[in-house]
Order: structure tokens, then C-alpha cells, then sequence
């Protein structure tokens, strides 16, 4: 990992954590805002222990992009949580026949960057 690379990164990191220390959530409970601050700070430490080994740039990259995506929708929204998808199920495929497999195929490719990690930590 380049330097420059690897400031971005700890950059990231540290703009989480900063955000964490500020919530506050949508609702304006305490309890409500706790939980969200854990989440956002027990999600940040998972991701980021999970891609440390990560050595390719074409994947650090990805994975840069995903959490500045989650963090501005996040902000932008006032939700920890990333957003889910609003697909019908199957919503995707052609009625002429498709099999199951290429239906999956094609709700998998349209899945925001913002979601591909949570898929794989939750």
C-alpha cells in the first residue's frame, strides 16, 4: 500500500470515529443515539480489521469508495445503517424464461457499493 493510500485509509478511519463521538440519532433518545454510536464504531472496527490484508489497489480502491459512500449516505440520511435495496424479488429478470441463477446474477450486480461489505460481515 502506498503512503498516500494508506493516510487516505487511516484518514477514514479516524473521520468514523469522529462522526461516532457526534451522533446523534434521527429520534433524539439517548438510548437510541448509544446504540447507533456502538454500531457505526463495532461496524468501522470489523471492516477495517477484515480488509487490513487487502494488497491489491483495485480492491483498497473499492473498499475506499464503499466507506465514503456509506459515510455521506449516512450522514446524508441520519442512519447508521446501510440503506437496503428496494427490489422486488425477482424484479429484475426478463419474462421470457430466465433461470433463477441468472436472476440472482443480476440482483447481484445491481447492488449499490455501499452494501457489498455488509452482505458479507452480517
Amino acid at each position: 500500500m502506498s503512503p498516500a493510500t494508506r493516510q487516505k485509509v487511516l484518514g477514514l478511519y479516524r473521520k468514523i470515529f469522529q462522526i461516532a463521538k457526534k451522533w446523534q440519532s434521527a429520534s433524539g433518545q439517548i438510548e437510541e443515539t448509544i446504540k447507533e454510536k456502538e454500531y457505526i464504531k463495532n461496524e468501522a472496527r470489523t471492516l477495517f480489521q477484515k480488509n487490513k490484508s487487502v494488497t491489491d489497489p483495485k480492491l483498497i480502491k473499492q473498499c475506499i469508495e464503499e466507506c465514503e459512500a456509506r459515510i455521506e449516505i449516512g450522514l446524508h440520511y441520519n442512519i447508521p445503517y446501510p440503506r437496503p435495496i428496494h427490489l422486488p424479488p425477482m424484479g429484475l429478470a426478463y419474462k421470457q424464461g430466465r433461470t433463477l441463477r441468472q436472476q440472482e446474477k443480476l440482483r447481484k450486480i445491481s447492488k449499490p457499493i455501499y452494501l457489498k461489505s455488509h452482505d458479507e460481515v452480517s
